[in-house]
């Protein structure tokens, strides 16, 4: 058996090698670095891949949401309300422009943010929704539409880890995860589903105005060179990234259900297991059906109850099975992020979830046999 990882990124390449390859040399041949022909097709090709009029491609998934905020000309101390249980990056942006990040609890069967726990923490001071569609499916985004609307504020979807994920809306509408909101920010961070070889982002919307105003913050506020209409940032996806974008934005379907059918074996595989508690897909689709399109599992997580979690991560490196705890320290414990007005009571969720959660390998190469020792080993544990 070959060894197992926690995401496999040289096996990936192997697939898409000779496309990258030539597709770099030709900008080094051209040395169109920055903004060149590969950007540009990449922002066109994700444009229709996502059903959504503006893509604007940036340095990161951080830059992404930094710049998204900016765009809505949120003010300082205006409040945002985001989820506890999630990367810090969410609220770091928040907190960078001087705005006041509003943390709340979590959904504890998808580990999204609770719609009602944001309705109960809006006050007037409350601009705009930042939910994030963790571990790869979306946030109950008919609910959260209904409170932005309801409330007037903006909707900004952090789409970090969820690209590829179709919501599927009460009347039957469908929409892919980042497109729904005012502007969805998304990270091609290496290990991303669509992952570059470097740092990389993008803003998605569909309002023209809003583009137009985030493609200027993104070049130095500039639209034409060394004039400053607005104030901007230096945040520009590079083209040696965009290439090897388009070569797995073509085959990021395949990715998807290469991962729903690794998940769909663990979850057969752990379906009666005591002291373990399945993900679960927005859909009600358990076993991860065929037609499954909600989640495309950036993360597979597990919950293990009983006090039992961190054995389980001590057995599995004594077996050379990597895992990932996503996440340990809730957002409010941490220091950066420590407010007065954070109760222990608000966030009940989230204080089991940090005891209980754990991912497991989750990637494209993933073979029969590696999931067969992960998760004979989990058994034998259990």
């Amino acid at each position: 058996m070959k060894k197992i990882q926690m995401v496999d990124l040289v096996g990936q390449y192997q697939e898409i090698k000779e496309e990258v390859n030539i597709g770099v040399q030709q900008v080094m041949d051209t040395a169109a670095f920055i903004n060149g022909p590969e950007v540009h097709g990449f922002q066109k090709e994700l444009e229709a891949y996502l059903g959504i009029k503006h893509v604007i491609p940036c340095a990161n998934g951080t830059d992404a949401l930094q710049i998204a905020m900016m765009g809505l000309r949120l003010k300082p101390g205006d409040e945002v309300i985001t989820a506890d249980f999630t990367f810090a990056a969410t609220v770091e942006v928040i907190a960078l422009l001087g705005l006041t990040p509003v943390l709340v609890d979590v959904d504890p069967e998808t580990y999204n943010i609770d719609p009602e726990a944001v309705e109960k923490a809006i006050t007037p001071k409350t601009k705009a929704i930042v939910p994030v569609h963790l571990f790869g499916q979306c946030a109950p985004m008919d609910r959260l539409l209904e409170i932005a609307e309801k409330h007037n504020l903006f909707l900004i979807e952090d789409n970090a880890q969820a690209i590829g994920a179709t919501h599927t809306f009460n009347n039957g509408r469908k929409k892919k995860a980042g497109t729904m909101g005012h502007v969805g920010a998304t990270s091609f961070f290496p290990s991303k589903n669509l992952g570059c070889y470097g740092d990389g982002g993008a803003i998605f919307t569909d309002d023209d105005d809003l583009a137009h105003f985030i493609r200027g913050i993104v070049n130095h506020g500039m639209y034409e060179r060394y004039h400053h209409d607005v104030i901007g940032v230096n945040s520009r996806l590079d083209s040696i990234q965009a290439v090897v974008l388009r070569a797995k934005l073509s085959r990021l379907d395949t990715y998807c259900d290469k991962r729903r059918e690794a998940a769909r074996k663990y979850n057969l595989a752990f379906r009666a297991a005591a002291d373990i508690v399945l993900p679960k897909t927005v859909n009600n689709c358990g076993m991860i059906c065929d037609t499954c399109d909600c989640h495309v599992f950036h993360q597979y997580t597990l919950r293990i109850t009983n006090g039992k979690r961190d054995a389980l991560a001590a057995h599995l490196s004594e077996k050379g099975i990597p895992f990932g705890i996503y996440y340990p320290i809730p957002l409010h414990k941490q220091k950066a992020y420590e407010d007065s007005r954070y109760r222990e009571e608000d966030f009940p969720v989230t204080k089991q979830l940090v005891k209980e959660v754990i991912s497991l390998p989750m990637h494209t190469e993933l073979d029969e046999e590696q999931i067969a020792f992960i998760t004979t080993t989990i058994l034998d544990f259990i």
